[in-house]
């Protein structure tokens, strides 16, 4: 490395106590957010709870090596959620000491923010740029998040030896066990789905429930009796069109082929046992599906597996040998705030 692990560390720690001061002037640039989002202000604020600023000794030295040694990085961030490009600018910051970072076009503010905080703290290791040619770059590194699409056209665009970091379209899902209390694994779990209007890909959007029949059409009852109390106090933003069009299909879907309740801002389907995983679209939107056992999770995981980033539990330990190894597990209710110890997404670690 041509940055020791103590420096990186400290370059990484600076760029969290920036987030700090823009954390505490919040206020300034909710609104931008709002607006860009579709979140309501509830929502802008929920999500600011999902902000990184404090992390071990551990998960930070976990954090830089998985960075690897980089000349200089190239940041190309997208809009889904609002508080992503603290950990994507941390991640280039702890490979290189040099960093351009291009904001979403659509949601910019909080990287702006950052950036200023950091530039203002003394570390100028870190410039914003609108517009990059990235056929241009000729050395380091570029890390781009957004859709499959997105990566395999940037791809086909930079010079072969510019290495590519991608960082693509991914999902949550949780897994109820035999022995969860059923309100209370509802209530954690509502949290993760309102959470950025389930636009992340650490947002389940379905939800495992492991025993007979009856118990999954229960939780699917209780869980959307939840959602109905946290929209009161969390309000769910305007969907853009592409995803009211995607929710009106998947509703007239699962309202034929299983069950569904309904609210104005949020729907929970259940479908039949047996049937392939009907992925339900973000908008706090979550299909419920019962599996009678361990061997049949995994067999019901298995033609989504590779989308899977994140997974939800009641019980962490009995998730062992059921998900995907690289995806990231939590305890439901903390599925929106992983420990800073890599990418969110550990598919392209």
């Amino acid at each position: 490395m041509s940055r020791s692990v103590e420096v990186r560390m400290a370059d990484v720690r600076r760029l969290l106590e920036c987030a700090s001061i823009v954390f505490a002037g919040r206020a300034g640039i909710a609104p931008a957010i709002a607006a860009a989002s579709g979140l309501t202000a509830e929502g802008v604020e929920l999500g600011f709870a999902s902000l990184e600023r404090e992390v071990s000794d551990a998960d930070l030295r976990a954090f830089v090596a998985a960075a690897g040694d980089a000349e200089r990085v190239h940041v190309v961030l997208s809009a889904n959620v609002f508080v992503a490009p603290l950990r994507a600018m941390a991640f280039a910051r702890a490979a290189a000491g040099r960093v351009t970072v291009r904001p979403s076009p659509r949601d910019p503010a909080l990287t702006r923010a950052l950036v200023r905080a950091a530039v203002a703290a003394g570390d100028d290791a870190l410039t914003l740029v609108d517009e990059r040619d990235v056929s241009s770059i000729e050395t380091g590194e570029v890390h781009v998040y957004g859709r499959d699409a997105t990566i395999a056209a940037l791809r086909a665009r930079v010079h072969p030896h510019v290495v590519v970091r991608g960082h693509g379209s991914g999902m949550g899902l949780a897994i109820v066990s035999p022995g969860a209390q059923m309100a209370a694994a509802a209530d954690a779990l509502a949290l993760d789905i309102v959470a950025f209007d389930q636009r992340g890909c650490l947002s389940p959007r379905v939800a495992i429930v492991v025993g007979p029949t009856p118990r999954a059409e229960a939780f699917a009852e209780a869980l959307h009796a939840s959602l109905c109390v946290l929209g009161t106090r969390i309000p769910r933003g305007r969907l853009f069109a592409d995803e009211r069009a995607d929710a009106c299909r998947w509703r007239e879907t699962l309202a034929f082929a299983g069950r569904l309740w309904e609210a104005g801002d949020h729907a929970v389907a259940f479908a039949p046992e047996g049937s392939p995983l009907p992925i339900a679209p973000v908008g706090r939107h979550v299909t419920v599906v019962p599996v009678a056992s361990r061997d049949a999770v995994v067999a019901a995981l298995a033609p989504v597996a590779r989308f899977v980033v994140a997974v939800g539990t009641d019980d962490l330990g009995g998730l062992e040998g059921m998900t995907p190894a690289h995806a990231r597990r939590s305890l439901l209710g903390a599925m929106q705030r992983p420990p800073l110890d890599g990418p969110v997404d550990r598919r392209s670690a």
